[in-house]
């Protein structure tokens, strides 16, 4: 086995307990049934113990018992079978999947084989074609092993390590889940529900499609088992499995299939349950630890399926007990379950990766002063032509002429019109877009990592949970009340992400898993706000976390106008800092540079770009990330030089895609952090397949 390929972590030395491999089953089954019975009196029909116990046990009919039973059948035995089923499946899946990869931090999520699953099963709805039951699984399943084929392919195998793993894993999902994003937009009628279902919901009409399933789990989880020999033998190392006469290539072969194939019905019954398959493995292991006989995959799969169950039921009653029984069938199971696996994921990277790897600046190509002169005039132009480039396309295509009237006051109504809506969102996009990208640049070289940038370490996704939360609690406040609690939002998750990633020295890898096990918290809870704050306005969620400039007010670029005034200077004049910063911790301390202070303060100037961006654009991803790359590649790294050419890119950027996002599919709009998207996490994949090992 290759020294880069990590095992499935197991706790040092741990301390075995008496109980046997069947008193942990007793007990995990025992614990399942009370939490079903527990499941099944939640809703918002009353149903009492006994009126439950009526209407399960034989007896007469009376009018109690058959509207007992009617409510059983109708909703409640539906969505406890397929809680049960999907939780089964996610286990399962998980556990296979840590196994071949020899890697506990694998599952159907960073894998993004559930993104595959769900753009797949939205793409179905949105072009209208009717699919029976296992077609749509079909369609779902081919969607997962494309996923995860992709994601195999940019991370090498994983043989980089766990980190190269789900940055790839994060990378393909946010461009899957941007496709998703554009197809229920456009297609909103066809796709109306498929939102809130995307964060995975058990909620079931009747027991049809779990019905239609459990077969398929069955027989998923019965060919699982059968590999379950070689899958022990499997993890004694590629050599010793060969030696031992298996085929370690048809064992993966048929492992991964077999694994994609259960969360691929699992997301076909119930949307992608976030984490559930990364969760369920994890405790399953720590307890086979403890446990003598438990660590052989026989038992240890069964053992994964059953916490699998556990961690979706238990899920389920957690949601229904605290939300109001009104609202509980539209928040989606999955909510609970990312923040739950985002917890694991951000404790396995603390627990497995050691600080002693030390993160490396990125540096780009030395260049002349001529050269830099003529990248900054050439930016000059781009960004004039993208910001008339913005004036002029559209769903309504308007002609130099016509601006200039508009600009004198003498245009006709319709082009006074649409140039009074455009010109807030021409702004908007490009300050928005100059603003993420100086924060990038900045983060980058705090962390003295290439590859963080706000949005995949928590920041942007920090400060949509700020600013979404008080626009839907405080109706009608102003931008600038949106734009602190935004800003505040965006420090706090950032200091959170720091905090957990330093331990002795900084760790990039620790420092980006943690990141991306933050930014799935915040992107739970921004969408458990929007829907407990708007149940029946997803679009409003969908807009936001899309990242768009529609509907922006002259208002609401002001914050972002005067944080750039602000920051940009400031980032400028302790440009040689940054510098400093992002070579290693000895050298700034040498030269007589508070790290702490210095890192706060370029903390906090990141912070409140992100958070004015978010106000201007929303929560628009990975511009943050291709811009500071860019203009190190043009410029070099010296910050002096590389912090206004990455805000020019960020802008033209950001321009582009908006002005794409409303001229390529007009009337329709696309919104620009969708197109962003979809040219961002092609570039970072790209990154990641370049460089060797994130170090």
């Amino acid at each position: 086995m290759p020294a880069s390929v990590q095992t499935p972590a197991r706790p040092a030395a741990p301390s075995r307990i008496r109980w046997g491999a069947p008193a942990v089953f007793v007990a995990g089954i025992v614990a399942l049934a009370v939490l079903s019975a527990v499941h099944l009196l939640q809703g918002s029909a009353h149903i009492g113990i006994g009126e439950l116990l009526h209407a399960i046990l034989p007896g007469e009919d009376s009018d109690a018992r058959s509207q007992a039973v009617a409510v059983l059948l109708a909703s409640r035995l539906p969505r406890l079978a397929a809680a049960l089923l999907v939780g089964l499946a996610l286990g399962f899946s998980g556990c296979v999947l840590q196994s071949v990869a020899r890697n506990s931090l694998t599952s159907p999520d960073t894998l993004a084989v559930n993104a595959g699953a769900y753009v797949t099963v939205v793409a179905v709805s949105a072009f209208g074609v009717a699919l029976p039951f296992y077609l749509t699984g079909s369609v779902a399943f081919a969607g997962g092993l494309v996923a995860a084929g992709l994601v195999m392919l940019v991370a090498r195998g994983g043989a980089g390590g766990p980190a190269r793993l789900v940055l790839a894993g994060s990378a393909i999902a946010l461009a899957l889940n941007a496709l998703t994003t554009v197809l229920l937009m456009v297609f909103q009628e066809k796709t109306t529900g498929l939102f809130a279902w995307g964060s995975g919901t058990t909620v079931q009409s009747g027991l049809t499609q779990v019905g239609l399933a459990a077969p398929v789990i069955a027989a998923g989880v019965l060919g699982t088992l059968l590999l379950a020999g070689r899958l022990d033998v499997l993890g004694l190392g590629d050599d010793q499995a060969r030696v031992l006469g298996i085929d370690v290539r048809r064992t993966r072969v048929l492992s991964v299939g077999l694994a994609v194939l259960l969360a691929a019905v699992a997301v076909t019954v119930a949307g992608p349950i976030g984490f559930a398959g990364l969760c369920a493995p994890v405790i399953a292991r720590l307890v086979a630890g403890r446990v003598p006989g438990l660590g052989r995959h026989p038992l240890l799969l069964p053992l994964a399926g059953l916490t699998g169950a556990l961690v979706v039921v238990t899920a389920d009653v957690l949601l229904r007990a605290l939300v109001p029984a009104d609202l509980a069938t539209a928040v989606p199971t999955g909510v609970v379950t990312t923040l739950a696996g985002a917890v694991v994921l951000v404790w396995l990277a603390r627990r497995r990766l050691s600080g002693d790897v030390r993160a490396q600046a990125a540096h780009g190509t030395v260049r002349s002063g001529r050269w830099v002169a003529v990248t900054g005039v050439v930016l000059g132009i781009a960004v004039a032509g993208a910001f008339v480039a913005a004036l002029l396309l559209g769903d309504r295509l308007v002609l130099l002429g016509d601006v200039a009237n508009w600009w004198r006051g003498v245009s006709g109504t319709e082009v006074t019109f649409v140039l009074d809506l455009r010109w807030p969102r021409v702004l908007a996009a490009l300050l928005g877009g100059a603003a993420l990208a100086v924060a990038g640049a900045i983060v980058q070289a705090v962390c003295r990592n290439p590859l963080a940038e706000p949005s995949l370490l928590g920041v942007t996704p920090g400060a949509s949970v700020g600013a979404i939360s008080i626009v839907l609690l405080v109706p009608g406040i102003g931008i600038w009340p949106v734009m602190g609690a935004a800003a505040l939002a965006a420090f706090v998750t950032f200091a959170l992400v720091y905090r957990l990633a330093s331990g002795g020295r900084l760790s990039s890898d620790r420092l980006v898993l943690i990141g991306v096990g933050v930014s799935a918290a915040a992107s739970a809870i921004t969408t458990l706000v929007a829907v407990l704050g708007s149940p029946w306005n997803s679009n409003l969620a969908l807009t936001w976390l899309s990242g768009s400039t529609y509907g922006r007010a002259p208002g609401q670029i002001v914050p972002v106008a005067l944080c750039l005034l602000l920051a940009l200077p400031l980032a400028l004049s302790g440009a040689r800092t940054l510098d400093l910063l992002s070579l290693d911790e000895d050298v700034p301390r040498v030269l007589g540079v508070p790290m702490d202070r210095a890192r706060l303060g370029f903390v906090s100037l990141a912070a409140l770009l992100t958070a004015a961006a978010a106000c201007a654009v929303g929560a628009l991803g990975f511009v943050g990330l291709v811009a500071p790359h860019a203009a190190r590649a043009l410029v070099g790294s010296r910050h002096t030089r590389s912090l206004p050419v990455a805000a020019a890119l960020g802008a033209v950027l950001v321009s582009v895609a908006d002005t794409l996002g409303r001229t390529v599919l007009a009337p329709t709009q696309v919104a620009a952090g969708l197109v962003t998207a979809l040219i961002g996490a092609p570039y970072f994949g790209w990154l990641l397949w370049r460089s060797r090992a994130i170090r």
